[in-house]
């Protein structure tokens, strides 16, 4: 009888299975889909929008105004008001041979009567008549930026021979554009501060209740002995997840509004519209700096949210261990 079941004994699994079949999944402390963690993420999302659009929209007037500045620095301006005792093609030479005699300058051209018109046709329309109204005649200076004529002395030299004559150095222009690069930057590097301010506290309001959700689960594995790093690190990884697809698909929508204006503009070249914004705003393309840009902004929220959510949870189980270790103390952490 013995030696039947002894035959009809199953064998024993192998070792290996057992310690298989010993092993029980462990679930994440922080459920890995809920709704606050969506809502978090469409958050987190929007704000990565908004910051890669500010940073886009900070570099595009930085360049326009760069582009503007060069190219004012490059050129000075001879302005000859017309006068009945003045013979205005000799003035016009007259003026041009006399700036060119400064060191600095690299060349000169008289705006004739027909590039002059064309100036004036988005003001006065077409057909004008230019001697028949008393419009300044110009003569462009071409000079070295990196060693520009002494404006002064050949601002009194022109005068001197030419009383009709008004030299424009731009330095006015050039000011007012730095200026206005400078105010956009600080503007933009205000609202960036205040997406991100409000970010971390969107981040802090969530893990803050995701870990009083949890509270009981916390409190469990940090009596049993689990580290408070243990636990921060949990919800880190969690929140790490959560920032990176919403600051990942902020930045993506930011980065294609950006191709499709550029495409658009592209495709809109010669148009009165696409001129006007083109000479305002330059083009709507951010080149490969600007999409650097977006990419280390998805990783700076990224960071910014995990270092958040660690420093929010470490500081939360340092105050349970105070509630704790106060024996007079009746009352619970509520989160």
């Amino acid at each position: 009888m013995n030696e039947t079941r002894a035959l009809r004994r199953e064998p024993d699994p192998p070792p290996q299975r057992r310690a298989e079949m010993r092993v029980r999944p462990t679930g994440p402390i922080v459920p890995s889909a809920n709704v606050s963690g969506h809502a978090l993420m469409c958050v987190i999302a929007i704000m990565s929008f908004l910051a890669c659009l500010t940073l886009g929209g900070v570099s595009m007037v930085r360049a326009t105004a760069q582009s503007w500045q060069s190219q004012i620095s490059r050129e000075i301006t001879i302005q000859i008001k017309p006068d009945d005792n003045l013979d205005m093609e000799k003035a016009l030479a007259d003026a041009r041979d006399r700036a060119l005699t400064f060191s600095g300058t690299t060349g000169g051209t008289i705006i004739d009567l027909a590039a002059t018109a064309r100036l004036l046709e988005p003001w006065l329309g077409g057909g004008l008549d230019l001697d028949e109204l008393p419009v300044p005649r110009l003569v462009v200076i071409t000079i070295d930026e990196n060693n520009p004529p002494d404006f002064v002395a050949m601002r009194k030299a022109l005068t001197e021979i030419i009383p009709q004559a008004f030299l424009d150095d731009h330095r006015t222009w050039v000011d007012r554009l730095v200026a206005m690069a400078s105010t956009t930057t600080m503007i933009g590097t205000g609202v960036l501060v205040l997406v991100f301010s409000a970010m971390v506290l969107t981040v802090v309001f969530a893990t803050r209740g995701a870990l009083s959700g949890n509270r009981h689960i916390v409190e469990v594995l940090h009596f049993v002995g689990a580290e408070a790093g243990f636990v921060a690190s949990e919800f880190q990884k969690h929140f790490l997840r959560i920032s990176l697809k919403g600051a990942g698909a902020g930045g993506l929508l930011a980065a294609l509004c950006f191709a499709i204006a550029s495409f658009w503009q592209s495709q809109t070249l010669a148009t009165p519209e696409t001129d006007q914004a083109t000479a305002l705003f330059g083009t709507f393309a951010i080149g490969y700096t600007g999409y650097l840009g977006i990419f280390a902004i998805i990783i700076v929220i990224a960071l910014l949210t995990t270092l958040t959510a660690r420093l929010t949870v470490m500081r939360t189980i340092y105050e349970i261990d105070l509630i704790r270790s106060d024996p007079g103390r009746t009352d619970t952490y509520q989160g």
